[in-house]
């Protein structure tokens, strides 16, 4: 077992003992570092409340602590890049193939949708982390910034906790 497999482990477990606090710290996790996948939590989550008899309210409570958990996650993100600055985040972002020009063409981007780049991005694989970036580097405003990214974050984790639920009311032949 790989790293990343053995991690996804450790974080299905911390979900299945902890349920909203080990969604909410797995949520920070998996934002922080994004190689885990947003698919192995939230819809596990889901699907586990189905199988422990959860109620929809408390369902979309863990969806809610999902969107709380990436929220922390993110300005984590958001606060390095304000700290870094441009030029010392294009020295960590050649690491994950980023270059000056498609830096430049996500900045060009960020300048013309801001604040629905940030919402929206919280709801679209890989830009729900990289959309920090463009924010920190351009100091959006952190009223701002918190506020479209804890709103989108609880779009995208509430979305996904359910559709784990629906599969689990399935298996046990309730819908």
């Amino acid at each position: 077992m790989n790293e990343v497999q053995a991690l996804i482990q450790w974080i299905s477990s911390l979900v299945s003992e902890y349920l909203y606090v080990g969604v909410f710290i797995a949520a920070i996790i998996e934002t922080v570092f994004p190689p885990i996948p947003t698919a192995a939590i939230f819809p596990f989550a889901g699907y586990f409340a189905s199988q422990n008899g959860m109620s929809v309210i408390e369902v979309f409570g863990l969806g809610i602590s999902g969107g709380a958990g990436a929220t922390i996650g993110s300005t984590v993100i958001y606060l390095v890049c304000i700290k870094l600055g441009r030029v010392a985040m294009l020295r960590y972002l050649k690491y994950a193939r980023i270059s000056e020009q498609k830096l430049a063409r996500i900045e060009t981007w960020f300048e013309r949708h801001g604040e629905k780049a940030v919402f929206f991005g919280r709801m679209v694989p890989v830009l729900r982390e990289m959309i920090s970036i463009p924010a920190g580097l351009f100091k959006m405003s952190p009223i701002k910034f918190v506020l479209y990214t804890f709103c989108g974050s609880c779009v995208w984790s509430i979305a996904l906790t359910f559709v784990g639920y629906y599969f689990g009311q399935v298996t046990l032949g309730i819908i």
